[in-house]
């Protein structure tokens, strides 16, 4: 049995400053896969629904129609980003009467493991489209996914959105229609800024951002217990301890931080835990054991527990079920 660790006072001295920028510093975005489509009319292409997982789409030239799950379809064009977040199916095509191929239809070519190519349609007006699926990797990202919009659509040409927003697709665009060597590593690891730009975006604009966890994130006080629980998870928390890193009685703490976050501090700190083992799990072939100490459990059975009760399956079955996604 191991001693319980105590927070770390070098970490927790350092300065604060934006607790929720801290957690915007860390986002990026992994197991990422694209699929650079030349398209033209009559098409439609239906793409199955992936748990956990984002899509997005940029249009690199022409228009089109999207529908995401239940949402009523709307139309997308040169420029656009839309972001899907709920791993809803999604339909893409043409034209509303254009019917739909599934993806085990379309002539796909393999390009890389992670990038392919489509060209396919009735030889009408052309559309070229950039479909990608991602996961954003960092332990707040389900509490971040769960308060983002089902569908987050960007239009950078709108007068505030900053000429390299613009610059970066057009780039992309010309990448997508040339594919000159190494293209591919181009367009993907710029994809990525732009999809990171689009939730930063809304994080800052939008009134919609300013609930829940992301509100107490930015809280002066409760921000600053939720990033030491975060540089420091394996620490042996308390109420008590966490309300002195807030200036905060505990009364007045533990009553502040349910309001904002919507979960006591103590369901919030097991929760971020794991959060954090799972993303270890997916990603390492550290032990359960291993990770179970990293964490501050003192034994391998208590963290099962606190794992299955927050994900209703043990981390084993869960490290066997990220390795069976494929994109």
């Amino acid at each position: 049995m191991t001693e319980p660790h105590v927070p770390n006072p070098s970490r927790l001295a350092q300065p604060i400053g934006d607790p929720l920028g801290e957690i915007l510093h860390l986002l990026k975005l992994t197991g990422t896969f694209y699929c650079q489509s030349r398209l033209s009319a009559p098409w439609g292409i239906a793409i199955p629904g992936f748990p956990e997982v984002m899509s997005f789409a940029v249009v690199i030239g022409g228009r089109a129609w999207m529908k995401a799950g239940e949402t009523a379809a709307f139309e997308i064009q040169k420029g656009d980003l839309v972001l899907i977040t709920n791993g809803v199916p999604i339909s893409l095509y043409s034209d509303p009467d254009a019917p739909l191929l599934t993806l085990e239809e379309l002539p796909i070519r393999k390009v890389t493991e992670l990038y392919e190519t489509v060209e396919f349609g009735g030889g009408g007006e052309a559309c070229s489209i950039m479909y990608g699926l991602a996961r954003l990797d960092h332990a707040s990202s389900p509490m971040l996914m769960a308060l983002l919009p089902d569908v987050l659509k960007v239009d950078p040409w709108e007068e505030d959105a900053g000429s390299w927003l613009q610059g970066t697709l057009q780039f992309i665009a010309r990448e997508a229609r040339e594919l000159r060597p190494g293209g591919e590593t181009v367009i993907t690891r710029l994809a990525d800024v732009v999809v990171i730009e689009a939730i930063r975006r809304w994080l800052i604009r939008s009134p919609d951002a300013d609930r829940g966890w992301l509100k107490a994130a930015r809280d002066p006080q409760i921000g600053r217990a939720i990033v030491a629980v975060h540089r420091d998870p394996a620490a042996d928390w308390s109420v008590e301890a966490l309300a002195r890193v807030a200036s905060m009685s505990r009364s007045a703490f533990a009553a502040r931080f349910t309001n904002l976050v919507g979960t006591p501090a103590m369901q919030y700190l097991a929760e971020w835990r794991m959060n954090l083992a799972r993303r270890t799990l997916r990603e390492s072939t550290q032990s359960i054991a291993t990770i179970a100490a990293d964490l501050g459990y003192q034994s391998e059975p208590a963290f099962n527990r606190a794992f299955k009760r927050v994900f209703g399956t043990t981390p084993g079955q869960a490290r066997r079920a990220s390795r069976d996604i494929a994109f």
